[in-house]
């Protein structure tokens, strides 16, 4: 089986291949590629594997934006970090998705997966994407989260949060009004349960709002500085990696 691997980190890529040589080792890596131009370069002149394992959010914009251009026949198995990118669509068209970071069982359980079912993915299982990124963009997130504080529970708005941050190695949430309170949810859950479109993990330290951006300019080192409608306690940087995302993400309206 001829298998492409498209993951714009290269340890996560490079994990993933030796993982599956070593649970398949008559299984071929052909290309392992870095984003959603050199993918669609790819799948233009090359002739189509047989499995592709795919991330979702790449440094130059979500993954599914390959086919638009691009129709595969082929399985795909998605490998993100983010849980909130239409797996029910990717189960009902008997794709898998492994979420990051991923196990040797993970990857195992995957491939017995598309074995089991290589008959049909040859049968035009080809998954309906523009239904899929249809799913996506309807994805609006979690609406409000339980706070305590003063020995009150209360609840505040998704929407008037302007960004979560890492404040003594604890979550805090930051309102649009500079209210602050702790929530024991990591970034990482935060993501994964928040509308991608209007929340962005700009870095370890911080996922800010949409709304609460406020200017974006060119920083040193190819790097980009945000500021927001209200201040940060730190600079609030965007590394090189990121920029294309980040920049789409904004224009994505």
């Amino acid at each position: 089986m001829n298998i492409l691997i498209i993951e714009d980190e290269l340890k996560a890529s490079k994990s993933l291949a030796d993982l599956i040589t070593t649970l398949r080792p008559a299984y071929k890596i052909i290309a392992q590629l870095q984003s959603i131009e050199r993918a669609v370069a790819y799948f233009s002149e090359n002739k189509e594997p047989d499995l592709v394992f795919l991330d979702i959010e790449l440094a130059d914009g979500l993954s599914f934006e390959i086919f638009k251009t691009v129709k595969l026949h082929c399985p795909i198995i998605f490998c993100t970090a983010y849980g909130q990118y239409a797996m029910d669509a990717i189960k009902a068209n008997g794709i898998d998705y492994v979420l990051k970071p991923f196990s040797r069982q993970d990857i195992q359980t995957a491939l017995e997966k598309v074995e089991s079912f290589k008959n049909f993915f040859q049968q035009e299982a080809v998954p309906d994407w523009n239904a899929l990124m249809s799913k996506i963009g309807v994805d609006d997130g979690k609406k409000s989260f339980l706070v305590f504080r003063n020995n009150k529970y209360t609840s505040v708005q998704t929407d008037a949060i302007a960004f979560f941050y890492i404040k003594e190695d604890a979550t805090t949430i930051m309102t649009f009004q500079q209210q602050e309170y702790s929530i024991a949810q990591s970034l990482d859950q935060l993501a994964a349960v928040l509308s991608a479109k209007q929340f962005f993990r700009v870095n370890r330290q911080y996922l800010i709002n949409f709304a609460a951006v406020k200017e974006v300019e060119h920083y040193f080192a190819r790097k980009l500085f945000v500021r927001l409608v209200i201040p940060t306690p730190e600079k609030l940087l965007i590394g090189k990696e990121k920029t294309s995302a980040f920049l789409g993400w904004l224009e994505d309206r």
